[in-house]
């Protein structure tokens, strides 16, 4: 029971198109011929090598990633380097890799639509839409009732697979808060647009020192302006993998969609005094 890999590269691009991707992005097919049976398929945020042992060990013909292997340009697959050991070893195990970025951060069911929905936003639409409408990065939404900023990162900390980096908050503990910005992965070129949003408060991942420093204090000026959370990388965009393994299955009868529960977040512990 297989489907040829041309086919679930069609749904692919049907349903996260690649002209949705940024001009820096590089989603698409990283490796394997468009001929090759597929019958099983491993979902990912990233690419690593425990991530391909693990589709060795269970038969995978596929990996479904988020993050593109080869965003960045590469001169050389030597094995000597880590991008080239990884293409190599895939393609020595006839495991192709396949990668769905930015054109799927922003349709809807996507990454960013997804982490706002499992934090019980409603009433959604784009933090920065695109020109098809309903579509865009990040999302803005509202929560049913006023909670406390606190309580909302306990149920973010609840909601998000755990990282040794945990969840960090700028604001304080007992501000009520219920518009809410969310963006999956690196979202702190979207803070300006959460600011001219109103929003209570900004959740995403990778928020650097200086421009939330810079964005707390016009707040602070200002009387007003956002709170802001910070969660994993690959915490904020694993949750979307389940929602894309159920709308490719919906496809394919015959292949084997599997969500890995492998954490490719590359912190291991913190430490404090």
């Amino acid at each position: 029971m297989s489907q040829p890999l041309s086919e679930l590269v069609e749904c692919f691009e049907q349903l996260w198109p690649l002209d949705g991707a940024e001009d820096w992005d590089a989603p698409g097919l990283v490796s394997g011929s468009l001929e090759q049976p597929i019958s099983r398929v491993l979902l990912t945020v990233d690419v690593t090598h425990d991530i391909i042992a693990e589709a060795e060990n269970g038969g995978f013909d596929l990996v479904f990633a988020h993050h593109p292997l080869l965003l960045k340009g590469v001169k050389t697959l030597s094995e000597s380097s880590s991008k080239g050991a990884l293409i190599s070893r895939s393609i020595r195990s006839n495991i192709a890799i396949y990668g769905a970025h930015t054109n799927a951060d922003i349709v809807e069911s996507g990454v960013s639509d997804v982490l706002a929905r499992s934090l019980g936003l409603g009433s959604l639409t784009p933090l920065v839409p695109t020109l098809n409408s309903g579509e865009g990065h990040g999302r803005i939404g509202l929560l049913d009732s006023p909670i406390k900023l606190g309580d909302f990162a306990r149920l973010a900390a609840k909601v998000l697979p755990s990282t040794a980096s945990g969840i960090r908050v700028s604001g304080e503990f007992d501000q009520m808060i219920q518009r809410v910005a969310v963006c999956g992965g690196a979202g702190d070129s979207f803070i300006d647009a959460a600011i001219d949003a109103g929003v209570d408060v900004y959740l995403t991942s990778d928020l650097r020192h200086h421009p939330v420093q810079e964005a707390r204090e016009l707040s602070q000026l200002a009387a007003g302006g956002p709170a802001f959370i910070d969660v994993a990388h690959w915490a904020g965009e694993w949750l979307w993998l389940e929602v894309a393994a159920a709308q490719l299955a919906k496809h394919f009868d015959k292949v084997q969609f599997v969500v890995s529960q492998l954490r490719t977040d590359p912190w291991d512990f913190v430490v404090t005094q």
